[in-house]
């Protein structure tokens, strides 16, 4: 296959203290790294390409989406969901935003998440599944590594933290959502431990909380650091000065700042969410604060627990590595410029079901929608179906018939369901999810080839 150009449009980076722009240069710096022979990376560019990848959704890439004859690839980065709690907008006036963003998702071609939670979000907001790609995030580990001791010490000292101090760092944007409340309440259970607080107000006086908040980061407990925004050049060092790093958040789509601690060999505290399932292995959580305080203490005063957890970060580092993502990213782009060509059709598919059609229990796949009457897209017989599980193992197949069903009488879409639950090979819990569903579309599949082998 030819070198395809690929063009990165964004504007995330002036911005500072937010992950945007620290994804978007950890991607560039990766592409340009690791597949400097396939990909020709530009940044910012409007002559001859293949790609134009977006970043960002400010009005200008916006404008530019809406007339862009090259394929373009969208960087999915929050939904409404998770803005609540991070920007403070009157509700008509986050309405806007909300469908001002969706439509930018739903004018690219593809769009890419970095959390795979995040796919049937997106489904209902009427984008195809077949459109939407799953690929982590990725920090370099020539940015962010083991430092020495002393080193570890300098960067306690220039932040006023004692050289004995059990450091707990919290990392992000000081907002709601990221669960700053609730770090500050743990210090205050934990008064001989020391809480740093690397980030700021990105948004200012926009951050939902922000009174609230700008009084505990100006008056916060005696253990308690607020560094405002720290230059991310300068991050690596404050992940290393920490004991662990504890994120409280309430909504995350895939933080930056894990992949940075791991990569230093620092342990994790998260809070208890679903999210992270699907991207994480072995980590250790919380559903509140007492939970939380419970956990501190026992990373304190158990030295064997201590590195237990520390061993959690090293694997989950070893697993985001260059080679593996990178080369996501290279079959990603290889992929929809092979599809545009041959007209195939890709899409992500949950680890579960995907092992039914991988093992042939079952030969057809549906989706359902409260809107759209295609939920799988634009499918026709003889399409060429690639189908890749969230844990990154793909199958062959040819599209045998489509079906579709519109919801006008409750028990004739349930029937219409269970006529094909033979192909389907549905549990209860998925035919009560899809009989709800206003518009249903099934497609067979035949001639199917496992490409994991």
């Amino acid at each position: 296959m030819k070198k395809l150009k690929i063009n990165m449009l964004s504007r995330g980076q002036d911005v500072k203290g937010q992950g945007v722009g620290s994804a978007f240069y950890e991607l560039v710096d990766l592409l340009k790294e690791y597949a400097g022979e396939t990909l020709d990376i530009t940044v910012n560019e409007s002559g001859d390409r293949d790609i134009d990848h977006y970043h960002t959704i400010d009005p200008g890439n916006y404008l530019r989406l809406k007339v862009d004859n090259k394929i373009t690839v969208m960087y999915c980065h929050f939904l409404p969901e998770t803005l609540e709690g991070s920007i403070s907008l009157p509700k008509p006036a986050f309405d806007i935003f909300a469908m001002y963003f969706l439509d930018f998702y739903k004018s690219a071609d593809y769009l890419v998440v970095v959390n795979p939670i995040f796919i049937d979000e997106l489904v209902k907001y009427d984008i195809p599944r077949n459109n939407i790609v799953y690929i982590p995030n990725y920090v370099s580990k020539k940015d962010f590594y083991v430092q020495s001791d002393e080193i570890k010490l300098a960067t306690r000292k220039k932040y006023g933290v004692a050289e004995d101090a059990f450091v707990v760092l919290g990392v992000g944007q000081v907002q709601t959502r990221k669960g700053v409340v609730s770090f500050v309440e743990v210090a205050k259970q934990s008064p001989e431990m020391t809480f740093v607080w690397a980030g700021g107000f990105s948004f200012g006086a926009i951050t939902d909380g922000y009174q609230e908040l700008k009084a505990i980061v100006e008056n916060p407990p005696s253990n308690v650091i607020f560094t405002d925004i720290v230059p991310r050049e300068e991050m690596n060092s404050i992940f290393n000065m920490a004991d662990v790093l504890f994120m409280p958040s309430y909504n995350e789509l895939f933080p930056m700042a894990i992949l940075e601690a791991v990569n230093t060999e620092t342990p994790l505290l998260l809070r208890n969410l679903e999210l992270y399932e699907d991207i994480l292995f072995n980590y250790l959580s919380g559903d509140n604060d007492d939970d939380f305080v419970y956990f501190l203490n026992k990373l304190k005063n158990s030295d064997k627990f201590y590195e237990q957890v520390t061993n959690y970060s090293i694997e989950i580092s070893k697993f985001y590595s260059k080679e593996h993502v990178g080369q996501q990213w290279i079959d990603f782009y290889q992929r929809i410029y092979q599809e545009q060509m041959n007209h195939e059709i890709s899409m992500f598919w949950e680890t579960k079901y995907f092992e039914k059609l991988r093992s042939g229990k079952a030969t057809a796949i549906v989706d359902g929608s409260q809107s759209a009457k295609a939920p799988l897209g634009n499918i026709t017989p003889g399409d060429k179906l690639l189908v890749t599980s969230f844990n990154n193992r793909k199958l062959k197949a040819t599209v045998k018939e489509v079906f579709y069903h519109e919801n006008t009488d409750d028990e004739a879409h349930l029937d219409f369901l269970l006529n094909y639950q033979g192909i389907l090979k549905l549990d209860a819990s998925q035919i009560k999810k899809y009989a709800n569903r206003t518009y249903l579309q099934i497609v067979e599949i035949s001639e199917i080839e496992d490409l994991s082998i």
